[in-house]
């Protein structure tokens, strides 16, 4: 790795998406940043569901449905729900060994990032994915006067709103890595993929010293907006954004990150004070168009930087 990597703060299959379209332009020279606020003890495993994704993605790992690993049996969940039980999580057999072994060596003294860094090296990936902190978080969801843990949220409610509230539990304790840090203070650019702003990355930049280090980075931010052609591809993502008071197009998205980023990526245009807007096919339906838009968003990236 150079000393100028390209950072991608990211969660869920866009910002992934738009890591491995990044992966092809710089190889090596990639840190993503991922989120942990959807993190869960299930199984007797660990499992960290947005740095999963994101790894099984940079190693053409990932199962079409977009989560997993490709191919995977689900045998573990077949036996559960044979002697009684509600696999309401469901991990493939490899997924879990997978998270599993995550625990395992936590159990024996490594952090969370050494121990991602163990897993990614065993399916070959060149990039660095780490996560966000170490210390754990947990994104919980407040709706219909109820709350929720995220996956609870997500899967056995199926993002049922409307939102009324999210917060992120352990979030005034964290702090970010030292191999967070080190990637930012030498960044040569900065992407927030398109993620949901309130559950992806808001977990991410609201760690306490987060927003510090990515604004006094060298690098210009610029976050690519999730609202593709007007419409939330998938998830809560409208439900959220409206729940913070934030419209669900590309000025809502730039609010989000007020004061942190130096631009944005969107397919419509917006009218956008202190923000520099580029307007640009943001629909990642194919190893063409992820890289395309990550060539964008670094091309915009390094048009601020000059």
């Amino acid at each position: 790795m150079s000393e100028a990597p390209v950072v991608v703060l990211a969660g869920g299959s866009g910002g992934a998406k738009l890591a491995r379209g990044m992966l092809e332009l710089v190889g090596e020279d990639l840190v993503v940043i991922a989120n942990t606020g959807d993190d869960i003890e299930i199984y007797g495993a660990q499992v960290s569901p947005d740095p999963d994704l994101i790894s099984f993605t940079l190693a053409d790992a990932i199962d079409d449905r977009g989560w997993g690993i490709e191919g995977d049996s689900f045998k573990v969940m077949d036996a559960l729900r044979a002697h009684g039980s509600d696999p309401w999580f469901n991990l493939g057999d490899r997924d879990l060994a997978w998270c599993i072994e995550r625990r395992r060596l936590i159990e024996g003294g490594a952090t969370p990032t050494e121990a991602l860094e163990s897993l990614a090296r065993s399916i070959g990936i060149a990039a660095r994915v780490l996560p966000a902190c170490d210390e754990p978080l947990r994104t919980e969801v407040r709706a219909r006067g109820e709350w929720f843990g995220l996956q609870q949220f997500l899967i056995v409610e199926q993002g049922r709103g409307p939102v009324d509230e999210v917060r992120i539990v352990g979030i005034d304790s964290a702090r970010p890595t030292a191999a967070v840090l080190g990637a930012l203070g030498s960044a040569r650019a900065i992407i927030i993929g398109p993620s949901n702003p309130i559950i992806s990355i808001g977990p991410i930049i609201e760690i306490p010293g987060m927003r510090d280090a990515i604004i006094g980075s060298p690098a210009a931010v610029v976050a690519v907006s999730p609202i593709v052609g007007g419409k939330v591809l998938k998830g809560p993502t409208a439900e959220m954004l409206q729940a913070a008071g934030l419209s669900v197009d590309g000025a809502g998205i730039a609010r989000a990150y007020e004061g942190l980023i130096d631009g944005l990526v969107s397919d419509q245009g917006a009218d956008l004070a202190a923000v520099e807007l580029t307007v640009a096919p943001t629909l990642m339906d194919s190893p063409a168009t992820r890289l395309e838009l990550a060539r964008t968003a670094l091309s915009a990236c390094n048009a601020l930087s000059l």
